[in-house]
C-alpha cells in the first residue's frame, strides 16, 4: 500500500502543519478552563442551558407567538413561570430529607 502511495506521488504520512500564528491564544484559553472560576462558571452555565433546553422541549417554546417586545417578554416570563411552577410542584411532593426531619418532643 505505501508503494502505491508513492507511486501515485501521495506520501504515507499525513502533512504536518506548522503552528498556528493564534497558538499563544489557544494556550491561555486551555490555561483558563483549568481554573476553580472557569469550571464554577461552567457548572452555573450548564444549568441554565439546560433550562432552556427543557423549555424548548418540553414546554414547546420553540417559536414566539406574540408580537413585539412586550409580548416576547410577556411571552418568556408565562413559559418560565410555568417552569418554576412545575419544579415547586415537583419539590414539594418529596418528603423532606431524613437529617431535616422534625422529630416531636
Amino acid at each position: 500500500m505505501i508503494a502505491q502511495n508513492h507511486a501515485a506521488g501521495r506520501s504515507s504520512h499525513q502533512n504536518i502543519k506548522p503552528p498556528s500564528s493564534y497558538e499563544s491564544a489557544r494556550d491561555v484559553a486551555r490555561a483558563l478552563t483549568q481554573t476553580t472560576a472557569y469550571q464554577q462558571s461552567r457548572h452555573e452555565r450548564k444549568k441554565v442551558e439546560m433550562l432552556f433546553a427543557h423549555l424548548k422541549r418540553i414546554l414547546r417554546f420553540d417559536r414566539l407567538r406574540l408580537r413585539g417586545l412586550t409580548g416576547a417578554n410577556d411571552e418568556f416570563i408565562l413559559a418560565a413561570t410555568a417552569q418554576n411552577l412545575r419544579r415547586l410542584a415537583k419539590l414539594c411532593g418529596q418528603p423532606p430529607p431524613e437529617d431535616r426531619r422534625v422529630v416531636p418532643a
